[in-house]
């Protein structure tokens, strides 16, 4: 039977209503009207979150493994009617939703196994030394333990993957955390539908009914009676610098502060280096274009400034990037408001002192066209707007003097997601002092590929020093996520039978 949305928030199990309310702006099929929550809905919520986590906080890894795998299945029964809304709220087409939903319960099915083998837990155990001079030991053993209520906030350009049931929220159920998830109101209804098939899961498998709620809205102070609410203990962040930022000065100023693991705002700078440049450079141009488009530019792993020495190669991979930008043509941005910032960003650039245009862009309404331009390296070094993000197909070349300024450009590069490097093997002496300095600007760093798509593996890293993300130590992708939401817990002495389950030598 398809899914009609009902249009009103999932709190502990219940649909729930507001006085106030918005409509989703589809790109096809009806607006619908949708409840719009505040400080009260909030603190049912929390307060459900809370008493939720008194249960389970305290589930064997098992069971909470069982759910996991439960809300994948719960979605993907319901994957005909996800791909359906998800296509009409954003425009994207039906294959990357279905990816986008595969990799989702991918993820969760991941984190379902990792939990299982219990490494994650980092468990320690000092014996007791009661003989030791001049005192004897305690007996100390150590455990990673769930640090309570998470809010999640859900991003506007993926539906899935890093929204209702997306990376935050799976590694905050992994980990033993009720969630509260803020859901995106550019995709209100796809939102609902996740939410639906997580509460299912929880009352197959018998879990609080409190360990998952969604509220909807559009306002500001929804967001910051989240971050602010006294019982909440992290926030999950996927977005703009702007809102982020925000957001983790709300956290910072509470009377207790806790951590917001946000996701900001990258460039993510490709090196291209001499002898790859000169081997590759129409390859690599035209590589460039098309990981610089996927996705209409809205990924956050967008490859947007291109960090090359003149020399031979370089007009060639000039050209061919812009030959095959020109051939992409408009594309559906997933929001107004993304468009207009892409327009704006546009603006910005094109109208910097030194800046040639090697392409023009063209942004009506939410169709936006790739653009390409192209600085020397004295021209961005020299102003601070060149290496701010722009979020659409936007890219940037900057063309150094040699390997001594390509140098100089990564040293002034902020915190960013990843780093890339193209080169052939005769360049190692030149990519041997670039890899110091990116590994101290980048979470990932790679070599001979594009950085747009992230796997979802042990040894990914998606985060990075700020504005990357705003706490350098964490990862919103792959299982390490899972450890945002823990904290170590030392037990002295304790009898075996008041220790956590995963201590206990039974």
């Amino acid at each position: 039977m398809t899914y009609l949305p009902h249009g009103t928030h999932l709190i502990a199990g219940d649909r729930v209503g507001s006085d106030d309310s918005f409509t989703s702006q589809p790109v096809a099929g009806t607006a619908r009207t949708f409840a719009s929550g505040g400080a009260a809905e909030v603190d049912r919520a929390v307060q459900a979150a809370e008493d939720a986590f008194l249960t389970y906080g305290w589930t064997r890894r098992a069971d909470r493994a069982a759910l996991l795998d439960a809300i994948a299945e719960e979605i993907d029964a319901r994957g005909d009617d996800i791909t359906r809304l998800g296509c009409a709220e954003t425009g994207l087409p039906e294959a990357r939703l279905q990816g986008e939903r595969g990799r989702t319960t991918a993820q969760l099915r991941l984190f379902a196994d990792h939990i299982r083998k219990g490494d994650y837990l980092d468990r320690r155990h000092d014996t007791a030394l009661p003989g030791r001079a001049p005192l004897p030991r305690p007996d100390l053993k150590m455990v990673q333990r769930p640090i309570g209520p998470v809010a999640v906030f859900g991003a506007s350009n993926f539906p899935l993957a890093f929204s209702t049931a997306g990376g935050d929220t799976a590694a905050a159920l992994a980990a033993g955390c009720p969630v509260v998830v803020k859901g995106h109101p550019a995709h209100p209804a796809t939102g609902e539908i996740v939410a639906e098939a997580i509460a299912a899961a929880i009352a197959r498998c018998d879990m609080p009914a409190g360990t998952f709620s969604l509220i909807q809205g559009t306002s500001h102070e929804l967001g910051g009676a989240l971050v602010t609410h006294p019982l909440i203990r992290a926030v999950g962040f996927t977005g703009s610098l702007a809102a982020g930022r925000a957001l983790f000065d709300l956290c910072a100023a509470r009377p207790e502060p806790i951590p917001l693991f946000g996701e900001l705002g990258s460039v993510n700078p490709v090196f291209v280096l001499p002898e790859a440049l000169t081997a590759r450079g129409t390859e690599l141009g035209a590589g460039w274009a098309a990981s610089l488009t996927m996705g209409v530019g809205q990924f956050c792993t967008n490859p947007g400034v291109v960090v090359a020495a003149e020399g031979p190669g370089l007009d060639a991979f000039a050209e061919a990037a812009r030959a095959a930008l020109a051939g992409t043509g408009a594309a559906l941005m997933l929001t107004e408001g993304i468009a207009e910032a892409y327009r704006k960003g546009v603006a910005e650039v094109s109208g910097t002192a030194g800046v040639q245009e090697l392409l023009g862009a063209t942004c009506d309404r939410r169709n936006a066209a790739p653009a390409v331009y192209r600085a020397t390296a004295d021209d961005w070094l020299a102003n601070d707007a060149l290496a701010e993000e722009v979020f659409g197909p936007l890219g940037l070349l900057v063309t150094a003097s040699g390997p001594e300024q390509m140098l100089e450009v990564a040293r002034g590069l902020r915190g960013q997601l990843t780093a890339t490097l193209q080169m052939e093997e005769a360049d190692t002496e030149i990519a041997r002092p670039l890899v110091p300095i990116l590994e101290r600007k980048a979470g990932r760093v790679l070599v001979n590929g594009f950085p747009t798509g992230v796997e979802v593996a042990d040894a990914m890293v998606h985060g990075g020093p700020y504005p990357a993300s705003t706490n350098f130590g964490a990862t919103s992708v792959g299982t390490l996520a899972i450890r945002r939401f823990l904290r170590p817990v030392s037990y002295q002495n304790l009898p075996e039978t008041l220790l956590p389950e995963d201590l206990r030598s039974g």
